[in-house]
């Protein structure tokens, strides 16, 4: 059987359409010079990479090493690639498995080879089970969150800026900046809860403490609880800064753990993909018990369009971005909201304010490279750049949504006339939220 060479293997999975040229080691070539977009496949380990893992696995691999590389491509920003290359999807054909046995004999004739991944690359689903880390016990979200958030918090500064809130931000316009979109956010949180000054706030997984200063600004004693060791430095440092330590305290410590209840509200936002879809409702339980009654609970978590498909994330959001992370459809999560006890009097979705907030996060990204390699090396660095890129692209073609839940708990009379008729956040104009700048690294 006759090698064959990359650009051949490439065919067998895509038409040619004159929108992208391949150009591989071997010499091999598919698509016109002067298609506008140009992949180049540097060496045999990406071919050994997609041969072990013919997903966005082995692709991410690839890219992050560099074995796949396109000129057209920013570092710290590849959407317009991967937009590019999201085109191609209607001129992919799936090869017969006369083909696929071709390509695999070509390939393993040079030897069957099984690369290493790249050396960030966090452990496997069962590598972990092995090690004891079951899925959203204590122990294994400790350290699931760990890995993620326990980077350096000048290198989340660079791309999240001077609110550091790694959630969706809530825009007016799309030419409003960053910092105002990312305080109105927590602004509009804190309107929906109606919390008034001397209230207390529970803080579900609070990031680097930016619900914590905004709350105790309008009076609110707050308390914020994380998993994430820099973040509590980082926040405590912060709001000792900010004068507030009367107000605001954060603790690493699972929500689970925390002893004090009867809160006015409670908070979770971006927190909920660390759950796991089977403990919702002891999830859900934890926070109703934890509420005073006609106290109130606002839950604001990334969502899946549909309940069809799997909860799970793929292996390269697992291995790389957030282990166990799962995500449900917005009808699942209010069925056991509801099945809880509380009412929903609010339900809100918030997907391309996500996506305009992953481009300034890429945007910030692409500002402050030189230093986020020098901080993080290049791999991680590209990574997060995929990453925020690829989410953004999701979010703008309805792969995925983010939704608020506004929920309160009844009290014992079951009576519902204890909030006003119409929703009280909305008002006739909006006010910019004075910026809080946050400690330097």
């Amino acid at each position: 059987m006759a090698s064959m060479s990359v650009a051949e293997m490439i065919g067998l999975f895509l038409n040619d359409n004159g929108k992208v040229n391949f150009e591989a080691f071997d010499g091999s070539s598919l698509g016109p010079k002067d298609a506008p977009l140009h992949i180049h496949v540097n060496n045999s380990r990406a071919v050994y990479y997609m041969v072990d893992h013919p997903n966005d696995l082995g692709l991410a691999r690839a890219y992050l090493q560099g074995d796949i590389s396109s000129p057209e491509l920013i570092p710290g920003d590849p959407y317009v690639v991967f937009k590019e290359l999201m085109a191609l999807k209607p001129d992919l054909k799936r090869p017969n498995p006369a083909d696929l046995a071709r390509i695999l004999s070509s390939v393993y004739s040079h030897g069957i080879r099984h690369p290493e991944p790249p050396s960030i690359e966090g452990p496997s689903r069962w590598r972990r089970r092995a090690e004891g880390l079951m899925p959203h016990s204590k122990a294994g979200d400790s350290a699931t969150v760990s890995y993620h958030y326990d980077q350096s918090n000048e290198f989340y500064r660079l791309f999240l800026g001077s609110s550091m809130t790694y959630t969706c931000a809530v825009f007016d316009t799309p030419e409003d900046s960053l910092e105002d979109a990312e305080w109105r956010k927590l602004d509009l949180v804190l309107d929906k809860l109606n919390l008034k000054p001397g209230d207390r706030l529970l803080d579900i997984g609070c990031g680097w403490g930016s619900m914590e200063i905004r709350a105790a600004q309008r009076g609110i004693k707050v308390l914020g609880v994380t998993l994430a060791g820099e973040q509590v430095k980082w926040a405590q440092e912060w709001i000792k800064r900010e004068g507030l330590e009367d107000l605001a305290e954060v603790r690493q410590m699972d929500y689970r753990d925390v002893p004090e209840g009867d809160f006015d509200g409670i908070c979770s936002l971006g927190m909920m993909e660390h759950v796991g879809f089977k403990h919702y409702p002891s999830y859900f339980q934890e926070i109703f018990d934890k509420l005073k009654p006609n106290g109130r609970l606002l839950n604001h978590q990334i969502t899946r369009v549909n309940s069809k498909t799997g909860k799970s994330a793929g292996e390269f959001i697992d291995r790389y971005i957030f282990p166990d992370g799962q995500l449900a459809s917005p009808g699942e999560i209010e069925t056991v909201i509801h099945d809880t006890g509380f009412e929903v009097v609010n339900q809100e979705n918030l997907r391309q304010h996500y996506a305009l907030t992953l481009h300034h996060w890429n945007k910030n990204l692409v500002a402050g490279w030189d230093r986020a390699v020098e901080l993080m090396g290049e791999p991680k660095a590209r990574l997060w750049g995929l990453y925020m890129a690829g989410c953004a692209l999701n979010f703008e073609l309805n792969n995925i949504q983010i939704h608020q839940f506004l929920c309160v708990r009844p009290d014992d009379t079951k009576m519902t006339d204890h909030y006003p008729l119409r929703p009280w956040w909305v008002k006739d104009s909006e006010v910019l939220p004075t910026q809080v700048e946050a400690p330097k690294a």
